[in-house]
């Protein structure tokens, strides 16, 4: 089940309290233009992202209990630490219980997620190279994003952004894989969300122009140098019909 409330106090806007059936507690707090954001994967852990305008500073990354940073210089203006994460997320769970009691929800809807696969940079077979799943319109922010080779599951060369606020309250998520091309793999972004009946796969492969074969260079040249022969050909006989004495003359106009 997912709910959305609005209207609470002060600065404090909580865009969406959301309550997997059977599953983990998912929580998204935003304060003002300046404050924390609470998401929750498919994971256990969760995510916590402290954003300034829209823009992420840094996140804790919950496993490790580490603060990550946005820009290694954003680090030198101060510190954060980790352990405030993980209480104020405690503390977001345990209000699940009592939020709903108190302030009137109504349900939202699961948005189905918008997918595009492309490489970082123009594609040269054997050549190292990155491919991009963008992953756009995300809501609820719970998802899972996996990277398939010739129907194999890769987690090699694999990594993943946190979820990236938009103005419209849905998110973003860019997932990557290095890769070499080459002209036997293909690959699959598969997607999993609430908002989609079943997993989607958006499938890349690199476009590689088909050889020309040996039979089709030769009819193109001996074409080409058929046509070359009838060209000089019409050029010398014309050139020798204009040469001739008494050849056809341009008539002359009145004076």
């Amino acid at each position: 089940m997912i709910l959305n409330r609005a209207g609470i106090w002060g600065a404090l806007a909580l865009t969406a309290i959301m309550s997997r059936c059977g599953g983990e507690d998912i929580v998204a707090d935003h304060i003002g233009s300046y404050g924390a954001e609470f998401y929750q994967s498919y994971g256990s852990s969760g995510q916590y992202t402290f954003e300034f305008d829209g823009d992420e500073e840094f996140h804790v990354d919950l496993e490790k209990k580490e603060t990550v940073w946005r820009l290694p210089g954003l680090s030198a203006f101060g510190g954060f630490d980790p352990q405030f994460a993980l209480t104020n997320i405690a503390t977001e769970k345990h209000d699940m219980d009592t939020l709903p009691k108190l302030f009137n929800f109504t349900s939202a809807v699961n948005e189905v997620p918008e997918v595009t696969v492309f490489p970082k940079s123009p594609v040269m077979l054997g050549e190292p190279n990155t491919l991009i799943c963008a992953v756009d319109n995300i809501f609820p922010p719970v998802i899972n994003i996996t990277w398939l080779s010739n129907g194999h599951a890769v987690t090699e060369g694999v990594f993943e952004t946190s979820f990236l606020t938009k103005s419209d309250h849905s998110f973003l998520k860019f997932s990557y894989l290095t890769f070499l091309p080459s002209a036997e793999d293909v690959y699959d972004c598969k997607v999993e969300h609430w908002g989609l009946d079943q997993p989607l796969l958006k499938h890349w492969e690199p476009e590689i122009p088909a050889p020309t074969s040996e039979l089709t260079e030769t009819v193109v040249c001996a074409l080409g140098l058929a046509v070359g022969l009838v060209g000089i050909v019409v050029g010398t006989v014309l050139i020798t019909q204009g040469l001739r004495p008494g050849g056809t003359s341009r008539p002359q106009g009145p004076l």
